[in-house]
């Protein structure tokens, strides 16, 4: 790829996981109660149709991973996850508090943190926790995130008697020099052992987590992890870039010099020599960052257009409702997101006071439903349209005008009422969504809030 279209577009910006994005959230108007209304809204229209998700995060990690840019807790202590089980049930009490009929739970995925840093017996509590007033939908979807090193046989033998069919990975990169960088050891044999588990037992989608731009990273190493991977043949690969925040995530990522990243071009080649590869051995690229065998239902939801993107990433169906339990869990009601304390003492001690711990939020109006629906579009699908009733927006107008240089460098096509991402364009799609990013253009950020685009 042209090293000019790369110095060109790799600018700071955000991952879509909502829109607004969480720093263009704005308060005003956001209380519990309008929280509650929303929520009790979006149940209502979503429940007995749909159903709802569920994400639970479970925040305890022994060691720091100092790529990482989750909430997380470091300890080794394992007494702490008996109170957080508890606190995490009592929070899905006050919520179920507020049904008007029984919950249906269509998707429900266990992150992190290290989910498996949780006892399998602990596990198994949550879950029934969560199933004594609920019930699952027909075709339902249940997921935890894995570290290879410390999830065992029983840990995914648990899980799966209790409905769980889908396991993440994270490897990141096989590379010593590289593991030792981020801190994450983590051998070839011990990813290789967790995922046979996992088949032998029954789960029929594995996906490995991937990452570029790491310290020391090379072309060498990058072709020695994708074969690695491939081998295994999970059914999804998430390939991601690293997204470098220290003055967000803090000493963690202060952990190497800035001059150990592979940037702009090097950077790109990483992706793209790990991309030719895996389309190579039959992956099909799936929304941004992500791969997908044919087998898989993520494959299946991208070409019926039914692929969906939240505060999980993506998903292989939509949920109009999904409720983040856990300490910084983020909720989505459609209507309106709510964010929880990210303290754990903060979070305990609302919790103690019979209070969602529900620290921040943001009211969507009108347009930011429009602008959502567009960024999911492109996201999801890689296009868009305004022939439709409710998709037109005034500013649509200077919108696709700020996209005439990007379809005269190929990334997309503009057409009367829709536009399209090309091949080419597709590692620039949160540079072609920022476009549509009305809060981001009235209002540029005037410190750093975001990891570059490429």
């Amino acid at each position: 790829m042209c090293q000019s279209i790369l110095q060109k577009y790799n600018v700071p910006g955000p991952r879509y996981t909502s829109y607004p994005t969480v720093p263009y959230w704005d308060g005003a108007g956001f209380t519990d109660d309008s929280w509650k209304d929303s929520f009790i809204r979006s149940f209502g229209e979503s429940n007995s149709t749909e159903g709802i998700s569920l994400y639970i995060h479970l925040p305890f990690c022994e060691s720091m991973c100092t790529f990482c840019g989750c909430h997380k807790r470091i300890t080794k202590r394992h007494d702490v996850e008996g109170p957080y089980v508890k606190a995490v049930l009592k929070e899905w009490a006050l919520y179920r508090n507020m049904f008007t009929t029984r919950p249906r739970i269509k998707e429900l995925h266990l992150g992190g943190g290290t989910p498996t840093f949780f006892r399998p017996q602990n596990l198994r509590k949550l879950i029934e926790g969560i199933f004594e007033l609920a019930d699952a939908t027909p075709g339902y979807e249940f997921s935890i995130e894995g570290h290879p090193n410390n999830t065992t046989r029983e840990h995914l033998q648990t899980l799966y008697d209790l409905g769980f069919r889908r396991v993440s990975y994270g490897v990141q990169d096989y590379s010593e020099k590289v593991q030792k960088a981020i801190n994450r050891i983590q051998p070839f044999q011990n990813v290789a052992l967790a995922t046979r588990w996992a088949r032998e037992i029954g789960y029929t989608s594995i996906s490995h987590d991937l990452v570029y731009g790491l310290p020391f990273q090379s072309i060498e190493n990058m072709v020695d992890t994708i074969e690695k991977t491939q081998a295994l043949r999970p059914e999804r690969i998430s390939f991601y870039s690293y997204a470098h925040v220290p003055w967000i995530k803090g000493n963690g990522q202060r952990g190497y010099d800035e001059a150990h990243l592979p940037k702009d071009e090097e950077k790109r080649r990483l992706y793209e020599t790990g991309k030719k590869i895996l389309i190579g051995k039959g992956y099909h690229e799936i929304g941004m960052d992500h791969f997908a065998l044919e087998n898989d239902n993520m494959y299946s939801a991208a070409q019926n257009g039914k692929l969906h993107r939240n505060f999980m990433g993506y998903s292989a169906s939509k949920t109009q409702l999904m409720i983040g339990l856990g300490v910084s869990s983020i909720s989505d009601s459609w209507y309106a997101f709510a964010q929880n304390e990210k303290n754990l003492e903060d979070y305990y001690k609302r919790l103690a006071e019979n209070e969602l711990p529900v620290f921040r939020g943001h009211l969507l109006t009108d347009e930011d439903l429009i602008i959502r629906e567009h960024i999911l579009n492109l996201m999801c699908r890689f296009e868009t349209r305004w022939d439709e009733d409710g998709s037109y927006f005034n500013e649509l107008p200077e919108v696709l005008w700020d996209l005439r240089e990007m379809e005269k460098d190929g990334l997309l096509t503009i057409g009367g009422t829709a536009i399209g991402i090309t091949e080419k364009g597709r590692p620039f799609v949160r540079n072609i969504c920022m476009a549509f990013d009305l809060k981001l253009k009235r209002k540029a950020p005037g410190t750093k809030l975001f990891s570059m685009t490429i």
